[in-house]
């Protein structure tokens, strides 16, 4: 069971009543947890008066929102055509090696998590990957070892 902070879930709780509200209760949970625990879904169900069934359909049809957990930073690697002729699998496959995960993992420490998307529309820039929503482009597997130093530097960690 994940402990939760009374004060967390009662902010995502507060977001209102009912099925109307619903949405920015996972949103808020999503945020302040980084994925959408089992007991929290089942508490937003009890509080906001929805069966559980409705709260996981929501839960797991928009890609926004995720039941295990998810990492400090999220890395997406464009795999689209233009990407991968330009070495997007080299730049994956260093990613997957500093981090020992595969797409769609998190790192045991919950630091980051790694995805692949099919196209991220800067075809011209690729390879291209972004971290935390920062886009960069004509990535190399060299500089994914300074991708990952930046974004440990600003937990205060070694990467």
């Amino acid at each position: 069971m994940v402990d939760f902070e009374p004060t967390k879930l009662a902010e995502a709780l507060a977001k209102g009543q009912g099925e109307d509200s619903l949405m920015a209760v996972l949103e808020e949970i999503q945020t302040q947890y980084r994925y959408l625990p089992q007991d929290a879904m089942i508490l937003v169900s009890e509080r906001l008066g929805l069966p559980l069934s409705q709260v996981y359909s929501v839960a797991t049809f928009y890609h926004a929102f995720s039941l295990v957990p998810r990492g400090e930073h999220t890395i997406h690697v464009c795999t689209g055509t233009a990407c991968h002729v330009r070495g997007a699998v080299q730049v994956l496959n260093r990613l997957q090696t500093r981090l020992g995960v595969g797409p769609g993992g998190t790192t045991a420490d919950r630091q980051f998590t790694l995805e692949t998307v099919n196209c991220l529309g800067c075809c011209a820039l690729g390879p291209v990957v972004v971290l935390d929503g920062d886009y960069q482009g004509r990535m190399t597997p060299k500089m994914v070892d300074r991708l990952l130093k930046r974004a440990t530097t600003q937990l205060g960690e070694q990467p």
